[in-house]
């Protein structure tokens, strides 16, 4: 039986996986994160584990000896790296150091699941071929990740996302579908920018995608993501759709409009037919994601 080690197991993708592999007879999850487990079931190893303690990592991955690591934790907040640079490095650089190191020393299979954000937004969707080109801090720093990946680990793997959306039961932060549902629901009028366009990810995808890369002992760099392109106020109208809401109290406007810290790529979205082709990844449509 083969043991699969997961970093940040308390956040949406975290869970997602948990549901996942408790359900895999031939793997042994080791869940690991932050503080106490957020996940309901208590049918799985888990581990306290502070990624940034290099100590601490050793320490689990000599205890666990997993075959294959999944790192989805991150500094996800685009414009909390931006203001927070040290915290951001910490997580999305560092962090991915200490990791990518320890796991390479035991030969280790390295996930390491990183960003559309990489990218300009200049001429998206994108392959795995285009050439990154980082807007904000976030950015860099997940690209900075990635450099590390590749260049410390000999068995890796990277997996790039975008928006991913879902919903578990203790959740740490909200989504674009959540945070769409309850403004929605509200009755209040609210902003939402017309002038970005993404491919959506649910995050029960993700976490398949996922597992078909260490099923598979996938090795480079795979695009996961939802296949649709749509713009924002187009998500939140087709989320308003589906759950019979109104949108009217939508108002559309410009991303220049909302002083955000960190800019923003206006459109990213993934071509994904390598990671069809190599893993038989096959995302959800929204509003079948909407319905999960």
């Amino acid at each position: 039986m083969k043991t699969v080690l997961v970093t940040g197991s308390n956040g949406l993708l975290g869970q997602k996986l948990t549901d996942l592999y408790r359900g895999v007879a031939d793997r042994k999850l080791v869940a690991t994160g932050k503080g106490p487990s957020r996940h309901p079931a208590g049918d799985f190893t888990y581990e306290s584990l502070d990624i940034c303690d290099p100590y601490a990592v050793e320490k689990v991955l000599d205890a666990y000896r997993p075959d294959t690591i999944i790192h989805t934790a991150a500094m996800t907040n685009v414009d909390a790296c931006e203001v927070d640079q040290a915290g951001c490095d910490a997580l999305n650089v560092e962090a991915v150091r200490t990791l990518a190191t320890a796991a390479d020393q035991r030969n280790c299979h390295f996930i390491h699941v990183s960003t559309d954000f990489i990218f300009d937004g200049e001429a998206g969707p994108y392959s795995e071929e285009a050439l990154p080109a980082p807007l904000s801090y976030y950015g860099h720093s997940k690209l900075k990740g990635e450099e590390i990946v590749r260049s410390v680990c000999r068995d890796w793997a990277i997996l790039r996302t975008v928006l991913v959306y879902g919903r578990v039961a203790d959740m740490s932060r909200s989504n674009i579908v959540l945070w769409a549902r309850q403004a929605l629901a509200s009755g209040q009028p609210f902003r939402v920018v017309n002038d970005q366009w993404r491919t959506p990810t649910l995050a029960e995808d993700l976490a398949m995608g996922c597992r078909l890369a260490e099923l598979h002992h996938a090795q480079g760099i795979f695009h996961i993501s939802g296949e649709e392109l749509m713009s924002i106020s187009e998500l939140v109208r087709r989320v308003a759709a589906h759950y019979g809401y109104s949108a009217a109290q939508m108002e559309e406007v410009n991303s220049s409009t909302l002083n955000q810290a960190a800019r923003r790529p206006p459109r990213t979205g993934f071509i994904i037919e390598k990671a069809r082709r190599e893993l038989g990844y096959e995302p959800h449509s929204l509003e079948a994601g909407l319905r999960l």
